[in-house]
């Protein structure tokens, strides 16, 4: 779910440079990688590619303001409840860094990318072309999104944040922008019980006087 997340994010991202600036699609100037694994030397080694915008996920935060959910569904048609684990709500940091040989030209996408998200930083199964979603899609069902709303703030990390992070990732530093994308559900269905709800709740009673 979360790689389905950033692709549906990249191909919304890849349409509008084409829209917008003339870029191809078939250019893939944009794509998913990790950087700590370096630059690929040639074609088909191992690496991530140059001249290219790369998403890089670098961090995971669970969003706590959501951890006490109720851990039932309530159906008001079967008059049942169902008792299963609440979601999980995470937060993400990308990193977007521009892996351009030509220096103006990767400030040139960053800044492309960066007007992108100025125009519209959220993102929901309504907003997006269907496109964005079934391209590069996972497989397995169980892996895509159906429901969704993404949400792309901007995030500034200090001095010594980001050092330490270009230390961890290979020690060069390309220019980047760093995302934090907030509020993606991780969710298994898998019901634990299921009980009828209470209708009616009768508060009158009488004793039953004993029997000689």
């Amino acid at each position: 779910m979360i790689s389905h997340a950033l692709t549906i994010v990249i191909n919304e991202l890849k349409k509008h440079l084409g829209d917008a600036y003339g870029v191809p699609m078939t250019d893939d100037a944009v794509k998913l990688g990790n950087l700590a694994e370096g630059f690929a030397t040639g074609t088909g080694t191992a690496g991530v590619a140059r001249d290219k915008l790369i998403f890089s996920l670098v961090n995971i935060k669970e969003e706590k303001a959501l951890k006490n959910l109720p851990n039932f569904v309530r159906n008001d048609v079967t008059l049942k409840a169902s008792f299963e684990n609440p979601p999980v709500h995470l937060n993400f940091i990308i990193l977007v860094t521009a892996t351009h040989s030509e220096y103006t030209n990767a400030l040139l996408l960053l800044s492309r990318a960066l007007r992108f998200f100025q125009a519209g930083h959220v993102f929901t199964h309504n907003n997006v072309s269907p496109a964005s979603i079934s391209t590069g899609a996972p497989p397995n069902p169980l892996d895509q999104l159906q429901e969704f709303k993404l949400i792309f703030d901007l995030y500034s990390p200090s001095m010594e944040e980001i050092n330490h992070l270009w230390g961890t990732l290979g020690g060069k530093q390309y220019p980047f922008v760093i995302y934090m994308l907030r509020m993606l559900e991780l969710k298994f269905r898998a019901v634990q019980n299921e009980s009828g709800l209470i209708t009616e709740v009768v508060s009158s009673f009488m004793h039953k006087h004993p029997t000689s």
